[in-house]
């Protein structure tokens, strides 16, 4: 069996991957774009806390949790080592007692068992402020101690490494779906038509622009997301856990080398305007120097933009298109790419390699 693959980003390169470990023969084509969500990512794998209260979304979120462990040993097994990948526990900053309270009922209330989130714990100031030292003074936190970080873009070509070494072809260029009056029949890429018998459209927020030719509308569109890097000389930053604090959509994110890692903005109608402006660069500042002062002396390093794909609600498209044969979509997952992405792109290869992934799959039917 032939599978189709377009989109380089994690979802795309993790179907590549998983759809040759069954047994499938893989072509995978994309190239880099501005904007790429993987790269610009800052790679939080912690829902357990997360204010989105629909169940669909979060049992997605935490398939998506739980497959990693499984995933990194397997690519550390294969001699893949290096993609930023670590369990630092993740900090929910508490605005006071009752919402420190609120916070840990939630977690409690969502974990499959202590397996799923390991020990959570109330924090006191003193203690935060050990495990994360430029936050204000006065903070509280809920610690979850399951909640890790990943660099994306690392893993993503982990993932296209090992799909090559499974026999995966990766072809840089424009592809283009091809079809016939019910099913589609392969990839156009840069001119040379390339037969497959599954197409899996991974193409992140270009998604749209992809599949409208084919008859496909769905209903994702770019959000853009402006990422301040910074860098703490002299500070052992591998070990701090990730902050998120409550209900800004904000967060912190370090990782070894003494960087850290302040997001984001969530700018909806920008479409592809792959720029740092200032008020993005003020709003991101802004709030991660509201928790952390400690980071005011800081370097900036770098600004990074990326476009999430951001569908009708936050629940991922994910799914077969019934009326056209042998497509698949998956795509759609906003903020938490880097959480779902992974897992996304096994259920897609297993749908396109004509398994059944053991979910209910209507929550997620990419045409909704």
């Amino acid at each position: 069996m032939r599978v189709a693959v377009v989109g380089s980003g994690i979802v795309g390169a993790s179907t590549a991957y998983h759809a040759a470990g069954l047994g499938a023969d893989v072509v995978l084509a994309g190239r880099p774009a501005p904007g790429e969500a993987t790269a610009a990512g800052a790679g939080i794998v912690c829902p357990w806390a997360s204010e989105h209260d629909d169940p669909d979304w979060f049992r997605a979120a935490a398939e998506g949790a739980r497959y990693y462990p499984p995933l990194v040993a397997e690519l550390a097994e294969a001699g893949e080592h290096d993609f930023g990948y670590r369990t630092v526990g993740a900090l929910a900053l508490a605005a006071d007692d009752a919402d420190l309270r609120r916070i840990r009922r939630r977690v409690l209330e969502r974990r499959r068992g202590p397996t799923d989130t390991g020990d959570v714990d109330d924090l006191d100031e003193a203690a935060v402020r050990s495990l994360f030292p430029p936050l204000a003074d006065g903070l509280r936190a809920v610690r979850i101690a399951a909640g890790a970080r990943v660099d994306g873009g690392r893993l993503r070509d982990a993932l296209l490494r090992q799909a090559r070494r499974r026999g995966a072809e990766v072809r840089p260029g424009h592809a283009a779906l091809t079809r016939t009056a019910d099913r589609v029949t392969g990839i156009e890429v840069d001119g040379e038509h390339l037969t497959a018998d599954a197409v899996v459209v991974a193409a992140g927020a270009w998604a749209p622009g992809l599949l409208a030719p084919a008859g496909v509308t769905v209903r994702i569109a770019p959000q853009r997301g402006q990422i301040v890097h910074l860098s703490l000389p002299g500070a052992d930053t591998g070990h701090w856990p990730v902050v998120m604090p409550r209900a800004t959509g904000h967060y912190l994110v370090a990782f070894g080398g003494s960087r850290v890692v302040a997001g984001a903005t969530r700018e909806s109608g920008t479409g592809f305007d792959h720029r740092v402006t200032a008020a993005g660069l003020a709003e991101v500042l802004t709030e991660a120097l509201a928790v952390a002062p400690g980071l005011a002396g800081a370097t900036h390093l770098e600004t990074r933009v990326g476009f999430r794909p951001a569908g009708p609600d936050v629940r991922p498209l994910l799914g077969r298109v019934p009326r056209l044969g042998g497509l698949v979509v998956a795509g759609g997952l906003g903020p938490t790419g880097l959480t779902m992405g992974p897992w996304a792109g096994r259920v897609a290869a297993v749908l396109a390699t004509g398994g059944d992934p053991g979910l209910d799959l209507r929550p997620y039917d990419p045409e909704r």
